[in-house]
């Protein structure tokens, strides 16, 4: 396995040093913003990073991305400063998602990078501020309807298909597969789910027992779930879980582990212990820190010089992680989350 941020976008979107300037924006008074020192500057970008959750490494990885693509554009292009703004809840709040959508058109801001937490609650307020001529990129979960510019992201269809394309090798082709699921109003989980029931089709000997949805998606609720599940239904002998929320805390799979394969989206810290010890057999991940970075690249690129995106859905490749290089992969999150080791 070759474990790289498989991030390759079309060339329309790299951002070269050649300058072509445009109007001036104003600033947005960020609260947790970055910007390279500039006194010449003839240009300033505000640009928002709203992701879905301020208490998950993934959108951590993510901030990190952002303000990384902020400072190095400031200081690659000519006579431009970029200004990146973090506003992101402490929990999922597509409510709070959609205020700060609201306050920060209102300030003037240049352009928005989202992770949707519902997209019939941001649907309004997101082409609302398209419709002022702000730009928008959503990352990780979509709003399609939004008039949105593009899209960053896995395939989340065809995560769910990895997800269970891995876990029927795990279990030979024949067993009895559970499904764990978040927010069941979340496009991208859904997208994910659907994959793992069409890929199932594709193996005679597999059967889905049931989607297990929880809320609210936090690693206590998901444990539960999971527990619960496994005891009432002792014929389980696969899980596919679409979002790794049981396994950021420890001693999750007791009980379970010793009955089923698992197979789980994120490669993230603590998921990736569970993989060392073997409780998990395969993570599949997605471009954490890219969200953050390719998407403040795009609407760079479209402020500065003009230029969309070839597609409105631009794809990235997943990082299948084993047991056996689970410890190697985990050596990118001492640069995403800022520690001085690896987890």
């Amino acid at each position: 396995m070759k474990l790289t941020n498989l991030i390759l976008l079309p060339a329309s979107i790299a951002l070269l040093g050649s300058t072509i300037l445009v109007g001036c924006s104003k600033s947005a008074d960020p609260a947790d913003s970055t910007s390279a020192s500039s006194s010449t500057a003839e240009t300033t970008f505000n640009i928002a990073v709203i992701a879905k959750s301020n208490s998950n490494p993934v959108f951590l990885a993510a901030k990190t991305g952002a303000m990384d693509a902020g400072k190095r554009l400031t200081e690659t292009l000519d006579g431009v400063t970029i200004n990146i703004q973090w506003q992101t809840p402490p929990q999922e709040d597509a409510q709070l998602q959609a205020q700060y959508v609201e306050q920060l058109v209102a300030s003037g801001i240049d352009g928005i990078a989202i992770s949707v937490t519902d997209a019939n609650t941001l649907n309004g307020v997101l082409r609302d501020a398209v419709n002022k001529g702000v730009v928008v990129v959503t990352f990780d979960s979509d709003a399609p309807e939004s008039g949105r510019m593009a899209y960053y992201g896995v395939d989340d269809k065809e995560a769910g298909k990895e997800v269970m394309r891995q876990l029927a090798l795990q279990l030979d082709g024949n067993g009895v597969v559970a499904v764990l699921t978040g927010n069941p109003a979340a496009t991208n989980l859904n997208a994910r789910v659907k994959g793992v029931q069409e890929e199932a089709d594709n193996h005679d000997g597999i059967t889905i027992k049931q989607v297990y949805s929880f809320m609210p998606e936090t690693a206590t609720e998901a444990v539960a779930k999971m527990q619960q599940v496994q005891i009432a239904n002792p014929d389980i002998t696969g899980w596919a879980l679409v979002g790794g929320w049981p396994l950021y805390t420890d001693n999750a799979l007791d009980g379970i582990y010793e009955n089923a394969k698992i197979v789980s989206m994120d490669p993230l810290p603590l998921p990736l212990q569970y993989a060392m010890k073997g409780q998990v057999q395969v993570l599949v991940g997605q471009p954490y820190y890219g969200w953050g970075e390719k998407s403040v690249e795009m609407i760079v690129d479209k402020l500065n010089f003009d230029r969309s995106p070839a597609s409105d859905m631009i794809f990235a490749d997943f990082d299948i992680v084993t047991s056996e290089h689970a410890e190697e992969y985990a050596k990118q999150w001492a640069k995403w989350l800022g520690t001085d080791e690896a987890p």
